[in-house]
């Protein structure tokens, strides 16, 4: 008897226990302003408090990320390498090198679609003040657009750029990046269910315990709609749109998205989608696909099989990839 009741006590006080786990079991988020766009992190954690610290460990990933990457602080590392890189091979850290390399296998994959040179003009553009570059100074300055102007020595770890004027940006696939380094925070810390979204870049881990997320491909000319809701597990999804960061002037939309063809923005489409295995490489090839247009760009999208693709053309139409064949978002 005295035996029974002793497991009966330790079975009463191990279901205690578990209760209690459970009331302290919770969705966490937060939400702050990095990398010029809203960072937002959902988990879930068996301790709130010690998920509320996690998702501040991100947010600080997030800070030290734009810290060496952004083109608007001075010391950031992009920044030096914008002023030094064409004078002399300039060393770089392991992980702007690794990332400059990233981008140029891209430049590869797209024929020169992505190409993180666009700044040498892009740079040119003030979309918030309305400023855009002369047609004669795009004209001059179109030839420093070209990612065979950077040369990688893996040796001595050195980026040089070939031409005086040149100069990058990695908006293209930073803030994509930025979210696979939060995501990898997370997995260190046994998290199992989460989502990380920036601005237009999202990863998703694991379901949203026992279903599916459900992210919203925003209706590029209706900000307050959804062109679509596409259900998703464990998978990366990236947007890229005209509606981003723009102006209008004559009647003409300018936006962020620069054609390394035409150093002005790509006007063919309104919006392209990507999901794909994780965020850099969605970030990249959204921007990708939206210079190369619906035929070239869901060319690329039905040639890789890890990604799948929803593209709003010129005028509003949705065109999807092979893999949504028989069931479209």
């Amino acid at each position: 008897m005295r035996t029974a009741f002793r497991l009966i006590l330790l079975l009463t006080v191990l279901v205690c226990l578990a209760c209690l786990q459970s009331l302290h079991a919770a969705w966490v988020s937060g939400e702050e302003a990095i990398m010029g766009t809203r960072i937002s992190v959902q988990l879930w954690h068996q301790e709130k408090d010690r998920g509320e610290a996690v998702v501040q460990a991100v947010m600080e990933e997030f800070r030290r990320l734009d810290r060496k990457l952004s083109p608007y602080i001075d010391s950031s590392e992009l920044s030096q390498v914008n002023r030094l890189a064409s004078l002399e091979p300039l060393g770089i850290s392991e992980e702007f090198y690794r990332l400059i390399e990233t981008s140029l296998e891209y430049s590869e994959l797209t024929d020169g679609a992505f190409d993180i040179t666009f700044a040498s003009i892009g740079h040119r553009y003030d979309y918030r003040k309305g400023i855009r570059p002369t047609d004669s100074l795009i004209d001059r300055t179109l030839p420093l657009i070209d990612y065979r102007n950077i040369h990688l020595d893996k040796d001595k770890s050195t980026v040089f750029f070939e031409k005086k004027g040149v100069r990058i940006d990695l908006g293209g696939i930073a803030k994509g990046y930025a979210v696979d380094r939060g995501i990898e925070l997370l997995q260190q810390q046994g998290i199992v269910h989460a989502l990380i979204s920036a601005g237009g870049d999202s990863r998703l881990l694991g379901d949203h315990r026992g279903r599916p997320w459900h992210i919203g491909v925003q209706a590029p000319r209706d900000k307050d709609r959804m062109a679509a809701m596409l259900p998703l597990v464990d998978s990366a999804i990236s947007t890229s749109g005209d509606y981003e960061r723009f102006f209008e002037r004559d009647g003409v939309r300018y936006h962020h998205i620069i054609s390394p063809k035409t150093g002005r923005s790509a006007d063919t489409l309104q919006s392209v989608t990507i999901i794909g295995p994780n965020a850099t490489r969605t970030d990249a090839l959204s921007t990708s696909v939206f210079v190369l247009g619906v035929e070239k760009g869901m060319a690329l999208i039905n040639r890789l099989e890890d990604v799948d693709g929803v593209i709003i053309d010129g005028d509003g139409e949705m065109i999807t990839s092979q893999g949504f064949a028989g069931d479209g978002p």
